[in-house]
């Protein structure tokens, strides 16, 4: 797809976002979903779905597959026309209704790992970066065919719902990916197709980024202690972790966590 087709795709998903009404921080609204709900399954169609980073990670590990067949079977990649970083989009079945390949008629498979889109479904989640951390706007997602709000449910405000649904972990993660394209955006100019492939490598294929780590004796070149090394070795948010605080010190020649060996902190690299 091109540049030019993404960017397209953008503007319609933010205008989309935009039409939806808000909800304040106090507000609440009542939904439920289950099984036995007439319209179960149906909103697991037709999606346009992107996959974080965090979202991969917990897919490649629930499926038990390299991040490369992960991509190959289930996605495509794109990239952001103002960053340059891979967006990477969910791909759907090619049948009349468009199915996700992970529904099943008894529901999704991969629940426990879903992607933080289904996770926080009907709460859309609008994020900037702000000056302490990160601002967010929450818009109510009210699709026709969708029973959730028919008033059998409970109240929920946004926080409950979030919390409920798990989606700490994957927020935290997901605004590091927000903030990486926010500081690229600001520099004035997208990254480079050879710097967008490396962000694929350190965030999106984990499995090859730890090999990347030991065939390029990356820790020998950064101040990193022993006890992460091991982690980042062993544990997949490690990795992550390490993955955004490698590409932010290649692309800003440094990093609040990370730092080259032998550099002053706060020394510009090259890149």
């Amino acid at each position: 797809m091109s540049g030019k087709d993404t960017l397209l795709d953008e503007k319609k998903a933010q205008d989309w976002l935009d039409s939806l009404p808000t909800v304040g921080e106090d507000q609440t609204f009542c939904f439920e979903c289950n099984p036995d709900m007439p319209c179960f399954n149906r909103c697991c169609r037709q999606l346009t779905l992107p996959l974080t980073p965090y979202d991969v990670m917990r897919l490649c590990r629930r499926l038990g597959m390299a991040s490369d067949a992960f991509l190959d079977n289930f996605a495509k990649i794109r990239s952001f026309p103002d960053s340059g970083l891979p967006i990477v989009m969910l791909s759907m079945l090619k049948d009349p209704d468009e199915t996700c390949p992970f529904v099943t008629p008894a529901g999704c498979h991969v629940y426990e790992d879903r992607p933080s889109a289904c996770r926080s479904y009907p709460l859309g989640r609008g994020t900037q970066v702000a000056r302490h951390g990160v601002s967010e706007t929450f818009y109510l997602v009210q699709e026709p065919h969708c029973h959730g709000f028919d008033g059998a449910g409970r109240d929920w405000t946004a926080r409950e719902w979030l919390e409920h649904e798990g989606l700490g972990s994957y927020n935290a993660s997901n605004d590091r990916y927000m903030r990486l394209g926010a500081m690229i955006t600001a520099s004035g100019s997208p990254i480079s197709d050879k710097m967008g492939n490396m962000a694929l490598l350190c965030l999106y294929q984990l499995d090859r980024f730890r090999e990347f780590i030991t065939r390029m004796q990356l820790f020998r070149r950064v101040e990193v202690d022993e006890e992460r090394q091991k982690a980042i070795m062993a544990d997949d948010e490690a990795a992550l972790a390490f993955g955004y605080d490698w590409i932010e010190l290649v692309l800003f020649g440094e990093c609040e966590t990370l730092h080259k060996k032998g550099q002053p902190s706060g020394t510009a690299a090259q890149s």
